[in-house]
């Protein structure tokens, strides 16, 4: 019993100390606002001032800018690689377009460079050195060669894609025929349609790309 007594004792004794007893006022109540904030005073007044630093979220923040700046040198570093690739590409794909421009119609000339031999070999019938009496084995020779030449000729267009136009007989079109002249339409021809062709067309893929000169048939005016 003593000893709790002393123990009470003591007890004010430290709550007198701090203000908690009052001799007009009484006691106040331990947990009130006015009470932990005295003790928070306290406790404040004789803590250690902490030394002032960055928080946790401006460090957050330092490290997310770092981490965005890197991204944009790296998306910089891309972007410039991108735009050289792009730069590279495009030369490459012009100068495939000047090649193909310039050399795109090399295998006609190969075949070209063939005609150009018979035609040359043809006129060599007509040397200085044939005699009179070989007239006529050169102008055989000659007929042989043109006939030679005309097949070939031939054989190239096809294998090209160019083709003559013979447009006898056919409806006049002024998209592959270029109108000289009328003329009469006879018998077996029909007004409108070409009678007579001065100089052939060509179509290349099915493209025109000479016209027919052609002469057209009109129906031949009647005397009153």
């Amino acid at each position: 019993m003593a000893a709790r007594s002393l123990w009470a004792v003591q007890r004010l004794q430290r709550l007198l100390a701090s203000g908690l007893v009052s001799e007009n006022r009484g006691w106040l109540h331990p947990f009130s606002t006015a009470t932990q904030r005295t003790a928070g005073e306290d406790c404040s007044s004789e803590d250690p001032p902490d030394v002032l630093g960055p928080s946790l979220a401006e460090q957050a923040l330092r490290l997310k800018a770092v981490k965005l700046e890197k991204e944009v040198q790296d998306l910089t570093l891309r972007y410039q690689r991108a735009v050289a690739d792009c730069e590279n590409i495009r030369r490459r794909t012009q100068r495939c377009v000047e090649d193909a421009k310039i050399f795109g119609i090399q295998s006609f000339c190969k075949d070209l460079v063939e005609v150009a031999d018979i035609l040359e070999k043809t006129a060599e019938c007509f040397s200085e050195g044939t005699k009179p009496d070989d007239h006529k084995l050169t102008l055989e020779k000659v007929f042989q060669g043109l006939s030679l030449l005309e097949a070939k000729l031939k054989s190239v267009f096809a294998k090209h894609g160019l083709e003559k136009m013979t447009p006898i007989g056919d409806k006049y079109d002024p998209h592959e025929h270029e109108l000289i002249c009328h003329m009469p339409a006879g018998v077996g021809v029909q007004p409108g349609t070409v009678a007579l062709v001065r100089q052939d067309g060509y179509k290349l893929h099915g493209r025109t790309i000479r016209l027919a000169r052609v002469e057209v048939a009109v129906e031949s005016q009647r005397r009153l």
